[in-house]
């Protein structure tokens, strides 16, 4: 006996809350520097448009992210506000991000906060949504250099300090989420 359709209204909900969960699983791949997570995000044919750093197939941009990640001591991403319009199986949203960087550069280094939004079109294939297109849009930069970052504030002591790989804390305390997996 087939199974019942679901509430178009429900479906709706459980396609926007799958979308929300890829939309922050893109976050902490890109923090945490973990490109196989990160690979697995994307259809194998989607596009990617990262500015200078890459347009074209997101494959090839995951595969120049440890070079361009090099730089990076601490990525922050942090998404706001976000517009998703269902149509079947394909999706489009427009999501607002807050993106700290912090960049060495063999001095002090510098930061970057941006304020933006991705431009974002998902495809569900075998019943996962995934990312399809990726276009990143800056609304604005707020540079500080050098960096005003300061780990050693007593604010800090005693907490755990975030870091990029699998050095980062998350990775010993938490038991159910794993490297390289959604």
């Amino acid at each position: 006996m087939p199974e019942a359709a679901l509430d178009p209204r429900l479906q709706e909900l459980l396609d926007k809350q799958a979308l929300q969960e890829l939309v922050h699983a893109y976050c902490n791949a890109a923090d945490r520097h973990d490109h196989a997570k990160m690979r697995a995000l994307y259809h194998e044919d989607a596009i990617d448009d990262h500015g200078h750093f890459a347009k074209g197939p997101a494959m090839e941009f995951i595969d120049k992210l440890p070079e361009i990640q090099k730089a990076m001591d601490i990525l922050h991403h942090n998404v706001t506000t976000t517009n998703f319009k269902l149509d079947g199986d394909r999706a489009e949203g427009e999501v607002y991000i807050l993106a700290f960087h912090k960049v060495k550069d063999g001095g002090a280094g510098y930061d970057v906060l941006i304020g933006g939004r991705y431009f974002d079109k998902y495809e569900k294939r075998a019943g996962v949504w995934k990312f399809s297109h990726r276009a990143i849009v800056a609304d604005w930069a707020y540079p500080a250099s050098p960096s005003a970052v300061k780990l050693d504030h007593p604010f800090l002591a005693g907490a755990y300090i975030g870091k990029p790989g699998p050095a980062d804390p998350s990775y010993n305390f938490f038991s159910l989420f794993q490297l390289g997996q959604r």
